[in-house]
């Protein structure tokens, strides 16, 4: 009796883009850039999760321009020779029928930070690698991240999305094919959305309307130079599960905006905007819920990560359309035969589908 295609494993089209699964890796800052310049570490970590069988993989966390980075070993797009160095990783990846992406982003506040086996908390300021982080209000994240960043200029906001612009066409040039742009965790772009972080009086503060307007301008901005046919997708800070907080109600019109500016997809994730955070239901696939209530409410594709540690969970999230893709993280740094393990617990009759030519004889 032949077996049903499982859910996660059935093929998902994007604009003119094609997975062969469900399954994606998350952006993951690997903190191992020199000078914001991707190297081996870059090819080999992307490359042996695209081996393993992932659909889609998403480079991780790519500053937009020099003090975008969170730390001094972050990977960097903000010049040709940067784009250069990651045109090694898409090759590969594609080689393996894996989508290339990227998550570009600038760390706003949360900038200039120790590598985290190195130390906590901002450098210090007489540390010759250390630089003055920007924000949209000169308010410190606090905890260990206690600087005050610089309050941004309207001419500091235009400068920083062009930045953006120019990132997406060099990963375009770098080979690319589907872009996120990180507007969550506290960093840039979500803390501008935060009425937490962002204090403003004028038109990109106050009410939700100001608080968007850094978003959807930015947003604007990529969707100029980025294909039409290759998907634009957003990671969106939706709640900080704190009382002063944007109501969930927000982040999801917020959602509804971007789509009609030609958002393709919502990866809905944490606000990220204060170390004060308690009542986050941490658990399988805590975000979930969120998820499929912004998946139905904006009726837009959605992806959805944390805590998606099994192919049988993942599958069912899948099958029962809560959401469209799952991103994996912590279970792709463990095992980044993952998609094989899951294909495998599933009853997928066909297991050479999910495994390089390479492997097929001796698995």
């Amino acid at each position: 009796m032949a077996h049903s295609m499982p859910s996660l494993f059935r093929e998902f089209r994007l604009k003119d883009i094609a997975l062969k699964n469900r399954i994606a890796v998350s952006p993951m800052c690997q903190y191992s850039a020199s000078e914001g310049f991707a190297g081996d570490w870059h090819l080999v970590h992307l490359g042996a999760r695209a081996i393993g069988g992932a659909a889609l993989v998403i480079a991780e966390a790519t500053a937009i321009a020099p003090e975008g980075r969170i730390t001094p070993g972050c990977t960097g797009i903000w010049s040709d020779a940067h784009a250069e160095r990651f045109a090694p990783v898409t090759r590969f990846l594609k080689l393996q029928g894996c989508v290339a992406g990227i998550q570009l982003a600038h760390a706003g506040r949360k900038a200039s930070t120790h590598v985290p086996w190195e130390g906590q908390g901002h450098l210090p300021q007489g540390d010759p690698r250390c630089w003055q982080p920007i924000g949209p209000s000169a308010v410190a994240f606090g905890g260990p991240l206690n600087r005050a960043p610089q309050a941004m200029t309207r001419d500091d906001i235009k400068r920083v999305q062009g930045d953006f612009a120019a990132a997406a066409k060099r990963a375009l040039c770098a080979g690319f094919e589907w872009l996120e742009l990180h507007f969550a965790h506290g960093y840039l772009g979500q803390s501008f959305f935060s009425p937490i972080a962002n204090k403003r009086t004028d038109d990109y503060g106050g009410g939700f309307s100001g608080r968007a307007r850094f978003i959807l301008e930015t947003f604007s901005a990529v969707r100029a130079v980025w294909p039409e046919r290759l998907p634009l997708t957003v990671r969106l800070g939706m709640t900080d599960f704190h009382a002063d907080s944007q109501p969930l109600e927000e982040s999801i019109a917020l959602v509804g905006l971007l789509k009609s500016l030609g958002l393709d997809l919502i990866d809905p994730s944490l606000g990220g905007n204060t170390p004060d955070v308690s009542g986050v239901p941490y658990g399988p696939g805590f975000m979930v819920p969120i998820a499929e209530r912004v998946k139905r409410q904006a009726d837009i594709a959605t992806a959805v990560s944390w805590q998606i540690t099994e192919g049988i969970q993942a599958d069912r999230l899948i099958g029962q359309e809560k959401v469209d893709l799952v991103l994996l993280a912590r279970a792709m740094l463990d095992d980044p035969h993952w998609p094989f393990h899951a294909a495998k617990a599933l009853g997928l009759t066909n297991l050479k589908s999910v495994l390089p030519v390479q492997y097929h004889r001796v698995v």
